[in-house]
């Protein structure tokens, strides 16, 4: 049966671990100071077994102002929250502070629970009728609420039927997700060494693991999982959601801490930057630039630059393992006040250089989905490599590339760029024959140099989509076998009027003004300078391969129509190509009127 993970939340000496002793007969508070003062200080744990036989473990977090980071640290990673109110004092100052984080951290699940109520009976029902008032703007606004008094015993039943609903309706973890555990905790311990405790909350961590640890200004450093345990006992794999106690190898105790990670090796980008959408608080126009970021049991000094009132941009003091989708919360170093959480709209974001990049970028932004904006991270680099895109959470393994995007080797192109590079390449390699007809071609250390960095993964099938040839390192012109005398003009113009519109084949007359009859063309067809088709339609020998790609993007199966409009062309060219394309097995007919690319 899975686990779950449950944090309590609220104001001091409300009772939460007074609660969470109640319910599962083990002591929350770590330290003696703590049970010496009855003051949490910092976070606790404890677990028990509800009557349905689920596990549950509990992340008791300090209700003090003075140990909020503490109580954000156990907030930010656990997806289901017990909020605390005392019946004799009501909701009160702290309440609040956690209610924010709550608000903020996007935390959705869980279940009101009033406390003492043995001291004020007649206070409950307002005590609950409040905390509903409080959290009808927040993920909690359908939350359950429950009346106990831990001391006497009174509704603790309920409470734990009431906690088990809330958990049987809870989404299923991803446990073949990547793994990210964000450390609460780090110790030593005699003859084991390091270990660290986090909550998995996907992923699964294995013995003999090798992970990284990450953040807090350290450097990343690899290290290998010894022994795991949860719960007190040992195991050779846990799967979320679970308290994990994490034996490592490789690092000594004082060299990991809190607000650090463990991560899956090369699964993650480490950004230092990121761009936002507020989710709740604050509008971001009015949050200082200087602010504290909570992101996992991380605390993290950052720099706010403000687009508009709902986007910014975000730099940390050091790189932080963040993904689209992610949530931040935002809080006032100097009045230790919540503002508010925000949510990555892109982990990667381009630099902003000149005047109006910030406006512009605020414009993008709201454009933008929670999920990020693919087909515009592709388009501002031209190509991206699938993997970079899945490690941002732009994508998983079944997502097809949206318009104007197609997939050549790993990687995702834009087509428009695609093709911009390939005119840029032609117009080089012709500028250099031009400049010296005797020119073995232009070099692919020159056409790398020339087209920049990302086309420069893609310069042979560049080369072959724009029509040119490569020879001994060199990209030049086609070479023909043939002599076409006078006619290499005319064939000339007609690949360069076909390489700016590759499906509008010219008409008999275009063809005779280019002083290319039945002759001219056998020959230039013979040097594979060009295709000839049914119904004397000429085009480059790179127009099927091209005509494949636009109507792979298609809904498959397609008619003649929708190809034809796919590929710009009319109906004299589109029928000889899809016929040519059938016959050789590029695509099939479904019916008279429906054809499908075979893939």
């Amino acid at each position: 049966m899975t686990t779950y993970v449950v944090a309590t939340a609220g104001h001091v000496d409300h009772g939460k671990s007074t609660l969470v002793r109640a319910l599962t007969g083990m002591e929350p508070d770590r330290w003696e100071e703590e049970r010496r003062r009855g003051l949490t200080i910092d976070l606790g744990f404890a677990w028990t077994t509800l009557p349905s036989g689920r596990e549950v473990s509990f992340v008791d977090v300090p209700g003090h102002e003075r140990f909020i980071r503490n109580a954000l640290a156990g907030l930010a990673t656990v997806p289901v929250v017990c909020f605390v109110v005392a019946a004799d004092e009501g909701w009160s100052a702290q309440s609040t502070d956690h209610r924010d984080a709550i608000a903020a951290l996007g935390i959705r699940h869980g279940l009101i629970v009033v406390t003492k109520a043995d001291r004020a009976p007649d206070l409950v029902a307002t005590t609950i009728e409040r905390a509903r008032t409080e959290f009808a703007n927040t993920g909690l606004r359908d939350a359950p609420a429950v009346a106990v008094s831990a001391v006497k015993g009174t509704g603790l039943d309920q409470l734990g039927q009431v906690l088990d609903d809330v958990l049987a309706n809870m989404p299923a973890p991803d446990a073949s997700s990547r793994l990210r555990l964000w450390i609460d905790r780090s110790f030593s311990v005699s003859g084991a060494g390091t270990v660290v405790t986090g909550t998995l909350i996907a992923g699964t961590l294995t013995k003999d693991d090798r992970l990284v640890v990450v953040g807090d200004r350290r450097e990343p450093r690899e290290v290998v999982v010894r022994a795991l345990e949860s719960r007190a006992s040992p195991a050779e794999a846990l799967r979320p959601m679970k308290r994990a106690a994490v034996n490592l190898r490789g690092v000594s105790a004082g060299d990991i801490r809190r607000g650090q990670a463990l991560i899956a090796p090369g699964a993650w980008l480490m950004t230092p930057v990121v761009d936002v959408r507020r989710i709740g608080g604050a509008a971001l126009n009015d949050v200082s630039e200087q602010l504290t970021v909570h992101v996992g049991t991380a605390t993290v000094p950052a720099r706010l630059r403000c687009f508009d009132a709902e986007h910014a941009r975000i730099t940390f003091d050091w790189p932080l393992p963040l993904i689209v989708g992610d949530r931040l919360l935002l809080r006032d170093p100097a009045r230790h006040l919540v503002l508010g959480g925000v949510g990555v709209l892109d982990p990667d974001p381009p630099q902003l250089r000149r005047r109006g990049d910030g406006t512009r970028r605020g414009v993008a932004l709201a454009t933008m989905t929670s999920e990020g904006d693919v087909l515009a991270k592709v388009a501002g680099r031209g190509a991206v490599e699938v993997s970079y895109l899945r490690r941002i959470n732009m994508g998983g393994p079944d997502t097809a590339p949206p318009p104007e995007v197609r997939e050549l080797s790993g990687w995702w192109i834009h087509i428009p760029t695609y093709d911009e590079w390939q005119r840029r390449l032609r117009a080089l390699v012709e500028h250099d024959a031009q400049l010296d007809q005797l020119t073995p071609g232009v070099s692919q250390g020159a056409a790398r140099d020339a087209l920049g960095t990302c086309a420069a993964n893609f310069v042979d099938q560049l080369a072959t989509d724009a029509g040119l040839e490569q020879h001994n390192g060199y990209i030049r012109l086609p070479r023909t076998r043939t002599n076409l005398g006078r006619a290499e003009i005319g064939v000339a113009k007609l690949e360069a009027r076909l390489l700016a519109s590759p499906f509008l084949a010219p008409l008999a007359g275009d063809l005779a003004a280019l002083g290319l009859g039945v002759r001219e063309l056998a020959a230039a067809e013979r040097a594979q300078r060009i295709l000839r088709l049914e119904g004397s339609v000429v085009l480059l020998p790179s127009a099927p391969e091209r005509a494949i790609r636009a109507l792979a993007q298609l809904p498959q199966p397609f008619t003649t129509s929708q190809a034809r409009q796919a590929l710009s062309t009319s109906r004299r060219v589109a029928i000889p190509l899809l016929e040519y394309l059938d016959g050789i097995g590029r695509t099939r007919r479904v019916d008279d009127d429906h054809r499908e690319v075979v893939r």
